[in-house]
């Protein structure tokens, strides 16, 4: 796989995947963290156009071992590209439910872009989304502010650290489709009429977490969604409507339930506006350099000849925290316990 192109790490985060998706230019959509895949949370997101799974990447796919492995089907009408570029995977997941999701709007730039790609092979694709100055650029400019260390690529790192992959599930066509950059196709999970793709794909994920050797819990599980503000006021004035007509022909003291259901509605759209304001401040701490900052309050603590009391002050407080350690660990040793104390 290439590293050309320096493509940077992507957090697993609603507001930056939502955030992503708006600046490739999709307006009216968003993804929710989803912590259950029980009908009832589903039902309160739908329309749901997709997942998107991460898990730990243990340089094979898990699911491989499944006896119930789906088959890798070609079918041109689908759009799949395969990873080309390290750490481009979580747009690529974007991608693939954004792309195959008629119900979206994808805006000029991605439906110019699907355009030109319809033809090309799954590794052309990639290769096309690797050179793409828009996703690329809009990709890294999620990139965590790190003077010292670049997080798309650091050849000095001792310790091989941890890797996660995205992927996506997204009804095509009438089928469940897992849609993988790092496979060879998509894979085609059987028929899914309407929206039982979404009772369909909870024991698959189940089934791929269960893979895992036990104590593994980090996965995270995401759904592309219609803006929730938008499907909230839409409802809002279905429900208001209801409401006028029935206190027209029963009395201003009818349709306790629907007043229920309306200022329920009203407190989601609230929420809504809240969370919207604080994943925007999030983005914007996400890529701002803090280090000029920190060597100004440096810097005016030891002209004011504040620092070096503060400096050992911190020594001090360390050393007697470590040996505080020290002792708690002597006594466990001395008690025969077992000890398993990372400050020790």
């Amino acid at each position: 796989m290439s590293d050309s192109g320096n493509w940077c790490l992507i957090e697993s985060d609603p507001g930056v995947f939502t955030g992503l998706i708006k600046g490739i230019g999709v307006s009216g959509i968003q993804v929710e963290e989803i912590y259950s895949i029980d009908k009832e949370t589903l039902e309160d997101l739908k329309p749901v156009h997709g997942l998107i799974f991460l898990f730990k990447w243990q340089g094979h796919d898990p699911a491989a071992q499944s006896s119930n492995q789906a088959p890798i089907v070609y079918d041109e009408s689908i759009f799949f590209a395969q990873q080309v570029i390290q750490n481009a995977c979580a747009t690529q997941a974007i991608l693939s439910i954004l792309m195959n999701s008629p119900a979206i709007d994808i805006g000029e730039e991605l439906t110019n872009f699907k355009a030109f790609v319809s033809d090309f092979p799954a590794e052309l694709k990639g290769h096309a989304i690797s050179n793409s100055d828009v996703i690329r650029t809009v990709h890294n400019s999620f990139a965590r502010s790190d003077p010292f260390v670049n997080d798309m690529h650091d050849p000095d790192a001792k310790e091989k650290e941890d890797l996660f992959h995205f992927i996506a599930y997204t009804p095509i066509n009438g089928n469940l489709y897992e849609l993988d950059g790092l496979q060879e196709g998509p894979r085609n999970h059987g028929p899914c009429p309407g929206e039982s793709w979404l009772e369909k794909v909870g024991p698959i994920i189940q089934e791929r977490m269960a893979q895992y050797a036990g104590g593994e819990i980090r996965f995270n599980l995401m759904a592309v969604v219609d803006d929730r503000t938008k499907v909230y006021k839409e409802r809002l004035a279905t429900y208001q409507a209801q409401l006028e007509t029935l206190q027209k022909a029963e009395g201003p003291e009818a349709g306790s339930w629907l007043k229920g259901e309306i200022e329920h509605l009203e407190q989601g759209i609230k929420k809504e506006a809240e969370k919207t304001l604080k994943q925007q401040r999030e983005n914007k701490l996400r890529k701002h350099n803090f280090v000029p900052l920190i060597y100004e309050l440096l810097k005016g603590l030891a002209q004011q000849g504040e620092l070096q009391g503060l400096v050992e002050e911190g020594r001090t407080r360390a050393k007697a925290e470590l040996e505080s350690a020290k002792q708690r660990k002597a006594a466990a040793v001395a008690a025969g316990k077992d000890v398993d104390m990372e400050d020790a």
